[in-house]
Order: structure tokens, then C-alpha cells, then sequence
């Protein structure tokens, strides 16, 4: 991420993105945005800034310790940066629901979280600022929490395949988070903190995270075969948190009997900034980074090999326009430089597709296509370049 310019580290766990980080990471907010709205998800924006006192009646205040970043402002409020929004989420469902008739709900946001790790590590999968997209689902009964979830576990499946991840499923121990279940998403990498045990017969997974003493070899519960041991990076995280928040923190509604009930409460997890590690971690060779077609920060690198030879940069530019007319996101590579590093850049930070004028193949009235999962390339007529590029996009 570093070598491509996609970030830059201010202090340890706290990053900059750069345009083209940015680009990525806008790209993956649009795909979330996407499924949590078809689903239902209504999208708001929550303080970061929040008061100890809501945090204090959840009793979680003591729970998340020192990982809490706390503060006290000049009219001696006590104040947290928030590490998270149950609490936050809760205080405003409390005042805006009064009515069975107002629920089923849900809601979300993309926001930026902070955490004082003690061990900040492994880039931007381990870091005291990161971006989060944290839905909370409200319902009258357990059906309605049942069906949420379901719902949410559908679209988080939807939203890692869009960017183009293997991942596993497990079930996990909610922990800090409280309620009666809840599930990981674990995406298979060598560099990832967290283990699961993983079966390659029938697909089933558990984590091993919590055992001391990880034993080399296991048997599947489900089929009995042997299970392997696998890094993983936690990517998304759902939660059953029943009434956990409500009860504390005091959010009810009146049921079809007019009898005051707590609200079910669910809450789902995606790690907005970690998935961009955990892309790459998957999609990459020796040369960089290969970006999965919706997740490239541009879909489209044109490369002119020599930019002092007018011909080479014409079409190089005429195709550049053609493509912003027909609303592509192009990247046009016109430097001043020797073909061999605009190759070698073009293939470290991975755009989807790279389109090479050069002299030979204009001779022939052709441009050279390369998708940069592939190492071959194709000879196309530019008469029939835009045609074959928005093929080639479609995927």
C-alpha cells in the first residue's frame, strides 16, 4: 500500500490516504452502501465525539478499559472518542420510537472509529483511527431480529464477493459486544492475527483463536475429515444483541397490547479500512497489487509508450476522451518517462485494465489490451477498441 501510494503513515496506527487509496476505499463504501440499502438500511451519521455518562450505564465503560481514548473538555464533561456506537444509536432510537408501529428498523453509517491500541500493527488491519460501517437493526420480537440477520448475513456474503474475497464464516463469542450470537467473516491470509480451524472437505470452519495451545491436526465435527489451520483477517462481525442496550439504556416501545417492551436489538460490523488490506493480501503477484474489477481505483490505465512521438500521443489522448465520455474512470499515464517504468508502475498499482499505444502496434492500426490478472495480451483494431474495452469491463 505504501509503494503504490495509497497511504501514508503519520504516526504509528494512524494513516493518510492518498488519492488513489481513496479512490479504493470509495469503492468499497459504494458497494456496502449498495446491498445495506436493498436490504433496507438507512443511512445516517453519528458523533464521534460521545459522553461517558451513556457508556457508564451500559457498564461497558469499564469493559473497554484503556482502549477507550477519554478526555475530559473545558466545561468538565467527560468525553470518549467513539470506539464504537451501540451506546450512541441506542440514546437516539430512545427518543425518535415510541410505537411497534415504527419498527422494523434499520440503520447504518460509514464512519471513522478510534481505539488507543496498545500494539498498533499490520499497516491499516491493526490501527487506532479506521473506518467502520456499523448497522444496528431494532425490531418488536426475536422473529423480526431473526430475520435481520439473516437478511444482514446475505448482503455482508453479497458485499465481500462483489470485492472479490474468499472469505469463511464462523460462528464467535460476541464478547465486549454482549447478546446471544454472533458470527465472523474470515478472510484467509498469511500475514492475518486471528486462526480458524478450516475443513476442505465439507467447507466448515471454527476459530482457534481462544485456545491456549493450538493442537496440530483436528477432526471436522460435521464430516470427521482432518481440518487445516488457517491465518485469517477478520473482515465483518454480526451480532444478536437482544436487549442488552435496551435494557440499560432504556429504549422501549408499545407493543399492538399497548404494554411497554424493550427493543430487540441486532448490530453488524464491516471493517471499511481493513478490507483494503485484505484485498490485496489476496489479489497480488510479484509485480503489485491486482485489483478486483469493482474495487480498481480507476478501471482503466492508458499507458502511452512514447509521449514525444505525436502519433502515440494523440490516440493515447483521443481514446483518453473517448472514455471519460462514456463515464469510465481512465487514468492516463502521459509522463515524460521510459516505457519499462510506466509498465512497472502501471502493474504495481493494479488497475483493472491497461490499454498500451505504442509505435509497432499503431502501425498496424491497433492497440494493445491487458486485463492485470493476466499476463497475455490482445491486438485489437481501434476502430473496435471502445467496443472491446467496455466487454472486457463487464467482465
Amino acid at each position: 500500500m505504501l509503494r503504490a501510494g495509497l497511504i501514508r503513515m503519520l504516526m504509528a496506527g494512524v494513516y493518510t490516504y492518498l488519492p488513489l487509496g481513496l479512490k479504493v476505499l470509495d469503492n468499497i463504501e459504494r458497494i456496502i452502501r449498495e446491498e445495506i440499502n436493498a436490504i433496507g438500511g438507512q443511512e445516517l451519521l453519528l458523533p464521534a465525539l460521545q459522553p461517558l455518562e451513556l457508556w457508564q450505564k451500559s457498564g461497558r465503560d469499564e469493559q473497554m478499559g484503556e482502549v477507550m481514548i477519554r478526555f475530559t473538555d473545558r466545561k468538565k464533561r467527560k468525553i470518549s472518542l467513539g470506539p464504537t456506537h451501540e451506546e450512541v444509536i441506542s440514546e437516539l432510537v430512545k427518543d425518535n420510537i415510541s410505537s411497534y408501529r415504527q419498527l422494523p428498523l434499520i440503520l447504518y453509517q460509514i464512519q471513522t472509529k478510534f481505539r488507543d491500541e496498545i500494539r498498533p500493527r499490520f499497516g491499516v488491519v491493526r490501527a487506532c483511527e479506521f473506518i467502520m460501517k456499523d448497522a444496528y437493526s431494532f425490531d418488536k420480537d426475536n422473529d423480526g431480529l431473526d430475520k435481520n440477520y439473516q437478511a444482514m448475513f446475505g448482503a455482508y456474503n453479497r458485499i465481500f464477493k462483489r470485492c472479490g474475497l474468499k472469505f469463511h464464516t464462523i460462528e464467535a463469542d460476541p464478547g465486549v459486544m454482549g447478546g446471544s450470537e454472533s458470527c465472523e467473516f474470515m478472510v484467509p491470509a498469511p500475514s492475518g492475527e486471528d486462526v480458524i480451524w478450516h475443513c476442505l472437505n465439507c467447507g466448515f470452519s471454527q476459530g482457534a483463536k481462544a485456545e491456549t495451545q493450538t493442537p496440530p491436526s483436528r477432526d471436522c465435527p460435521k464430516c470427521q475429515h482432518k481440518m487445516d489451520l488457517l491465518n485469517t483477517i477478520e473482515v465483518g462481525h454480526i451480532f444478536k444483541l437482544g436487549t442488552k442496550y435496551s435494557e440499560s439504556l432504556n429504549v422501549r416501545f408499545l407493543d399492538e397490547k399497548g404494554i411497554l417492551k424493550p427493543v430487540i436489538m441486532g448490530c453488524y460490523g464491516i471493517g471499511v479500512s481493513r478490507l483494503i488490506a485484505a484485498i490485496i493480501e489476496q489479489n497480488y503477484d510479484k509485480d503489485g497489487i491486482i485489483w478486483p474489477r469493482e474495487i480498481s481505483p480507476y478501471k482503466v490505465i492508458i499507458i502511452a509508450v512514447d509521449t514525444t512521438e505525436e502519433k502515440n500521443r494523440k490516440t493515447a489522448q483521443a481514446i483518453y476522451e473517448q472514455l471519460k465520455k462514456e463515464n469510465i474512470e481512465v487514468l492516463f499515464d502521459d509522463r515524460d518517462e521510459r516505457a519499462g517504468v510506466k509498465f512497472k508502475d502501471a502493474d504495481l498499482i493494479g488497475v483493472y485494465l491497461q490499454v498500451v499505444i505504442g509505435k509497432e502496434s499503431l502501425e498496424k492500426n491497433s492497440i494493445e489490451l491487458k486485463l492485470r490478472s493476466h499476463q497475455e495480451k490482445m491486438l485489437v483494431k481501434q476502430s473496435e477498441a471502445l467496443s472491446k474495452i467496455k466487454t472486457l469491463l463487464a467482465g
